[in-house]
């Protein structure tokens, strides 16, 4: 198929005789295009000229803004700077905790917690570097205070929970550990290898202490625990076992009554049987044992005071 042709005619004002100029439909797809872009290019000129601020503005723009994020850089790096010295006063609380739990002080190499070395990042290693070096080296500067604050902070937490699961379990062993007289009344006998036994007129050990009280008077447990035997126990008579935990038990003989039941958690003060006479006793008084892993103990070296603690 022939391509497809045109003919522009081109008629003078003057005299002249009219042109005619045939057009193929190629030539006239170039001169469309030709024309669009020199209309494009000439568009760009007069806007360039009409408005010549437009891309300085932008940049003062960025400019701005980069110099507002630099300030508010500067702003919390200084913030910082007032939060590491609240950590440093905090650590010298944490020394005098953990001296109060017992535990050793960490030492100053412990606390600086891999705080620089060749290993760190460096500031010219930021993506921020190649576009704004005062921007990197303050974001960089607040980055490593912000990691620094993290890493004390995170010891200083671990610090204070070893001190406080240390306190806890030092309470918990001295709420555990008989420390009273468990009642009222006057030390008659104490520990002994060897006693001469009242009533069966021979020498034999004395494993606890007697006090001589009042028939009624309140027996308390001599700390805290749990009841494991609350009844009849041969010659002791009516007694009171109380299990404390740490291989420590206490005993209580010779009880008129007993106010306790087995299973029965206690607290120290609380009364648990009253002063008797049952058993091989000759007289009301209370026989009071200490048992640690099984071995009886003084009683006399566990007493802080001399009175029993009626609360």
């Amino acid at each position: 198929m022939a391509a497809r042709k045109w003919t522009l005619v081109v008629v003078s004002e003057e005299n002249r005789p009219v042109r005619q100029i045939p057009l193929t439909q190629n030539v006239l797809r170039m001169a469309i295009g030709t024309a669009l872009l020199v209309a494009a290019v000439g568009c760009g000129l007069v806007v360039n000229a009409l408005f010549p601020e437009a891309p300085n503005a932008e940049a003062r723009r960025l400019a701005r803004q980069n110099a507002t994020l630099i300030g508010e850089l500067d702003t919390l790096s200084r913030r910082m700077a007032v939060l590491q010295e609240s950590i440093a006063g905090l650590e010298q609380k944490d020394e005098l905790y953990r001296l109060l739990a017992g535990l050793e002080p960490i030492d100053a190499d412990t606390r600086l917690v891999g705080i620089g070395g060749p290993g760190d990042r460096k500031v010219h290693e930021a993506a921020l570097w190649e576009f704004d070096r005062d921007a990197a080296r303050s974001a960089f500067r607040t980055s490593s205070q912000v990691g620094e604050m993290l890493r004390r902070a995170r010891l200083l937490e671990f610090s204070w929970r070893e001190a406080e699961d240390t306190l806890r379990g030092k309470h918990a062993r001295l709420a555990a550990t008989p420390s009273i007289y468990p009642t009222a009344g006057y030390m008659t006998s104490g520990f002994s290898s060897s006693r001469w036994h009242p009533i069966l007129d021979k020498p034999r050990p004395h494993k606890g202490v007697d006090i001589v009280a009042r028939s009624g008077t309140p027996i308390v447990a001599a700390a805290h625990g749990r009841v494991i035997h609350a009844g009849p126990m041969g010659e002791y008579g009516l007694t009171v076992e109380i299990d404390h935990g740490y291989g420590i038990t206490t005993r209580y003989a010779h009880a008129s009554r007993l106010l306790s039941r087995v299973g029965q958690q206690v607290a120290r003060g609380d009364t648990v049987a009253r002063v008797g006479q049952t058993g091989l006793a000759v007289g009301p008084h209370l026989h009071y044992e200490v048992l640690v892993n099984g071995q009886a103990a003084d009683p006399r070296t566990f007493i802080l005071q001399t009175a029993a603690v009626p609360d």
